[in-house]
């Protein structure tokens, strides 16, 4: 079937509009390579990136005085340049057929970071009612659908909900990002979820107070453990 979708809708690379790329999905060699990747040294919690030679665990200053609440978190690429274009053309534009790809870094993220976690089910962060009516999909849910499928795990569509709309956070500081999004997320799967490891899916980190907040609610439903795991990294 996606052969013949191919002859009757041309790919075109994402970056540089190559036709047909090699690659099999929509970006060529040369736009993949351009992806700024995330890699060591990083912080062990939240994952982010630290400068200069580091030979052991570490433990950024932010997570060591306010540890959150979720195990790991870690991300595929820096928030920059053609990632920023892609991912913002399916969050806003309905860019919907970037999904593979963005799905594809997000699984080369789980290969790089997590192989080997033994986690029970793939959940992803939830869009409020109101803004999932408005956008037709979760960008979150696609991503989170296609990762369960390649690492052979069950996805819990709605394990989390958001009870209270909470506006973007572009605009906001990390101090009140955590407000903006306190108390926003309810589990629906209370019971299920006792004692199993979730691998938690959203597009993008930035402060990482909206996965935060959505492990909180996890944790206190009796999940064992909660990882996250994105796309980008702001």
């Amino acid at each position: 079937m996606s052969i013949i979708l191919d002859v009757i809708f041309p790919r075109n690379c994402a970056g540089c509009g190559t036709r047909d790329p090699e690659t099999g999905g929509h970006l060529c060699w040369d736009c993949l390579s351009e992806l700024n990747l995330i890699q060591a040294p990083l912080c062990d919690r939240c994952g982010a990136p630290a400068f200069g030679e580091i030979h052991h665990r570490y433990i950024c200053s932010a997570c060591a005085s306010n540890p959150p609440v979720y195990d790991a978190a870690r991300a595929g690429v820096h928030y920059d340049g053609l990632a920023r274009e892609m991912l913002q053309a399916f969050k806003y534009h309905e860019a919907i057929w970037l999904a593979d790809e963005l799905t594809r870094i997000l699984y080369a993220a789980y290969l790089a970071h997590y192989d080997g976690l033994e986690c029970d089910a793939v959940a992803c962060v939830p869009l409020f009612s109101t803004r999932r009516r408005e956008r037709g999909f979760n960008q979150a849910g696609m991503l989170a659908a296609g990762l369960a499928r390649l690492i052979s795990k069950p996805l819990i569509r709605n394990a989390l909900k958001r009870v209270r709309p909470t506006g973007t956070q572009t605009r906001l500081t990390a101090a009140e990002r955590v407000v903006n999004v306190k108390g926003a997320f309810r589990v629906r799967w209370d019971k299920w979820l006792e004692a199993r490891r979730i691998l938690l899916v959203d597009d993008i980190m930035t402060t990482g107070a909206t996965v935060n907040e959505c492990a909180r609610a996890l944790r206190a439903a009796g999940a064992a453990a909660v990882y996250v795991l994105t796309v980008a990294r702001g």
